[in-house]
């Protein structure tokens, strides 16, 4: 029977971090994921350039029950930190947008760069390895903890001190997302914060979008919110249309804090004093509504719009110098403070991320080990969730670097 002072389970941007940086303190390592290929989120994230940071990082860029508990991670490990490993490789990045750097080449580098890391530690990885049981011992092998694991994997048996679960959520599961870290925190009476589907497309009834289906592949910069008048989330970001909802940037934001049966409010045109160019139109203009419409949002918009006066008991499809103002102020209201309630999202399939995961109520915001002795909670898994644009890797590169110091701590002797 093999023993190991660590054993982490998943072998994603959480795990591979932790372990790279706790082999290089001196921590004899193992690595166990039930997956042939490594890190296939940073894989397949960024249209493979992979979004791996953002430079703008900081504890108001995450949600979770207890918002506090990522600043401690946060500031111990930042973007400029990665950003140094990355040059100390030679891997190339830019910055693209709002702060998020992504890759010159391939996440591919990023992957390389990890198991480098792994390799100067002398990190052991077993792959394909399904965990089957894990049990704690009331004894311990080790002199320099109390807490011992025996881990019964499909490749065998091992012992370890400390066991670090960074398998992620649920999300994306035909790349091999399942539900094990929750099983595990629950194994051994940690609280979960029900999971559900983050940084993900919503959708609406079928009848009730056919008017908006034919949008399809539009974008467009737009304001979007949801919330109570006393706790608003707004975003300013793209959106895009969809055949069976609303996605692009604004929406995978907004999706996050989102709660079913809530409506968002868009803005459509949030850089346009829609009824004051309206109003001066009628003045002076002769040209159909949807005309004078196409010239401050998309035509395609503008089009399908005003064929809706009817449902709002308007007739928007006259000369502008024709309709009422009353007509051109429910026509402004309606694309600027446009209130729609999703029936739905298109759930982990789709989804970026998972939001809730192991209560950090459980957690050590130092050193991200659990009241359980010995067992740590670090990524996804945990109910820490980023924005989208790079926030959910920062996490998962500081909750890593945050366990692998307090691993260090903790088995290894003070010299």
């Amino acid at each position: 029977m093999e023993k190991f002072d660590v054993v982490i389970v998943g072998a994603g941007a959480a795990g591979l971090f932790c372990a790279g940086v706790a082999g290089q303190l001196g921590l004899k390592v193992l690595v166990v994921d039930h997956s042939k290929t490594v890190a296939e989120k940073i894989r397949i994230s960024g249209g493979g350039r992979c979004n791996f940071t953002n430079l703008d990082t900081g504890p108001n860029n995450f949600l979770s029950d207890n918002p506090r508990f990522c600043r401690s991670a946060l500031s111990r490990y930042t973007p400029r930190d990665f950003t140094a490993l990355l040059q100390k490789h030679q891997v190339g990045f830019h910055e693209k947008h709002k702060g998020q750097l992504f890759c010159d080449r391939s996440a591919e580098d990023i992957i390389t760069m990890l198991l480098a890391e792994c390799a100067l530690g002398g990190v052991t990885r077993w792959q394909p390895c399904g965990v089957k049981n894990i049990g704690f011992l009331a004894s311990s092998p080790y002199g320099t903890s109390a807490s011992s694991y025996e881990i019964d994997t499909t490749q065998g048996t091992v012992h370890c001190a400390a066991l670090v679960v960074a398998s992620g959520g649920l999300s994306i599961p035909k790349i091999g997302a399942t539900d094990l870290g929750y099983r595990l925190a629950r194994q051994f009476d940690l609280p979960v914060v029900t999971p559900r589907a983050a940084l993900v497309a919503l959708t609406f009834d079928a009848d009730a979008w056919a008017p908006f289906a034919q949008l399809s592949g539009l974008s467009l910069p737009v304001k979007i919110e949801t919330g109570s008048k006393k706790s608003t989330i707004a975003f300013a970001e793209d959106l895009l249309f969809t055949h069976r909802g609303l996605s692009g940037p604004g929406v995978l934001q907004i999706s996050s804090y989102w709660q079913a049966g809530t409506p968002i409010r868009l803005n459509l045109a949030p850089n346009t004093q829609l009824l004051q160019q309206l109003s001066h139109a009628k003045a002076t203009s002769r040209k159909l509504i949807a005309n004078e419409l196409a010239a401050l949002v998309p035509s395609r918009l503008a089009d399908t719009w005003t064929t809706l006066g009817d449902q709002a008991s308007h007739n928007w499809q006259r000369p502008i110098n024709e309709a009422s103002d009353k007509a051109l102020a429910a026509l402004a209201q309606g694309l600027t403070r446009w209130e729609i309630t999703p029936t739905g999202s298109e759930g982990y399939k789709k989804a970026e991320v998972t939001a809730g995961g192991v209560d950090t109520t459980a957690l050590s915001s130092q050193t991200m080990e659990s009241r359980q002795p010995g067992l740590y909670f670090i990524g996804e898994v945990v109910d820490v969730t980023g924005w989208l644009g790079g926030y959910n890797f920062q996490w998962a590169w500081a909750s890593g670097f945050a366990c692998a110091q307090g691993l260090a701590k903790k088995l290894l002797p003070v010299p």
